[in-house]
């Protein structure tokens, strides 16, 4: 019987619930807050090229995402790289820490309390999905902010929005007391995809803890395997960064086309905009197939570093707070 197991069994008899405690039930909200921190320090900038990629809409601004780097430093400098980044500052803290803190709730949910149960990869993926639409109530305003100050090209008196709370201000005169939520749906939509997320996380996690370093090329074999003499486990640490790495791109591989919708939705003028159900349509009809992986490749790039980074220090952040050590 596995380890991982709920009814270990032990001299006959099954192991004793282990059931969460407040700490528990608060240790992803703060550890959230450091993640969210992590994120933005290291994945703003292609964020911005991304954004930037997408919404420029095949226009002629950019040849690709190289260009829209290279041309962006020098024509604004390093620090446009940053542009929208004081929002996220406090947004992707409080975005991480509802996300992280709302997920490890889900799990203890599905798990009835009892974190001695094991989830199956499918519950994981639920508890993702229910995260993902819970974060989307805070998300939608930082996103819609953050982008319509990323697409601002112009400088000075020529500036459309003179920065955060007047980009809000805008959006509650254009679409009322609710405007900083507009695009609610749509980032609904793209967060449904963390069932993606989190279910592949697990099973990356689950994968990577069945293997062993061994001595000769290639270095790693399955538990059990003959070369797997004396091998040793990868560190918990380590499943951690590469896991949350190759699940941030699998949920990127599968979500980017209602990325590129909702972000087109959401940076559009105000003037008789594009309903979200209808902007798929309207890509394709402008742009073809290749409309909907417009910025793919910084997203992709930027999607192993920043989430592997992020999830490496919220499931450590994670451990210190409940001090845990897994091995």
């Amino acid at each position: 019987m596995s380890a991982h197991n709920t009814q270990t069994v032990l001299d006959g008899a099954p192991a004793q619930p282990q059931m969460a405690t407040t700490r528990d039930r608060v240790a992803g909200f703060a550890a959230g807050v450091a993640s969210g921190a992590t994120k933005l320090l290291v994945g703003h900038p292609f964020d911005t090229v991304k954004i930037r990629c997408q919404v420029e809409g095949g226009h002629g601004r950019f040849k690709g995402p190289l260009d829209c780097l290279v041309n962006t430093v020098r024509q604004e400098g390093p620090r446009a790289l940053y542009k929208g980044a004081s929002i996220p500052l406090v947004g992707w803290a409080v975005m991480d820490a509802i996300q992280l803190g709302s997920l490890s709730n889900y799990r203890l949910l599905l798990q009835g309390g009892n974190k001695a149960h094991k989830l199956s990869h499918f519950e994981h993926g639920i508890a993702g999905l229910c995260a993902g639409w819970t974060v989307a109530l805070v998300a939608t305003p930082v996103e819609i902010i953050k982008m319509r100050l990323q697409v601002q090209y112009a400088s000075g008196a020529e500036r459309k929005y003179r920065g955060p709370i007047d980009v809000a201000r805008h959006l509650t005169r254009q679409y009322g007391a609710l405007g900083i939520w507009h695009g609610l749906a749509a980032t609904m939509s793209q967060r449904s995809f963390f069932f993606f997320l989190w279910g592949s996380y697990d099973v990356y996690s689950e994968w990577l803890r069945s293997l062993r370093v061994v001595p000769s090329f290639p270095y790693l074999a399955k538990a059990g395997s003959p070369k797997e003499v004396e091998g040793r486990p990868l560190s918990e640490k380590l499943i951690n960064f590469i896991a949350g790495g190759l699940g941030a791109n699998t949920f990127w591989c599968l979500c980017y086309p209602v990325d590129v919708a909702k972000n087109r939705f959401m940076t559009q003028g105000d003037e008789n905009p594009i309903p979200f159900r209808k902007m798929f349509k309207h890509v394709y009809r402008t742009e073809g197939l290749y409309g909907f992986v417009r910025g793919f490749v910084p997203t992709f790039i930027r999607a192993f570093p920043t989430n592997a980074s992020a999830i490496f220090v919220w499931e450590s952040t994670m451990r210190l707070i409940k001090s845990e050590s897994r091995q």
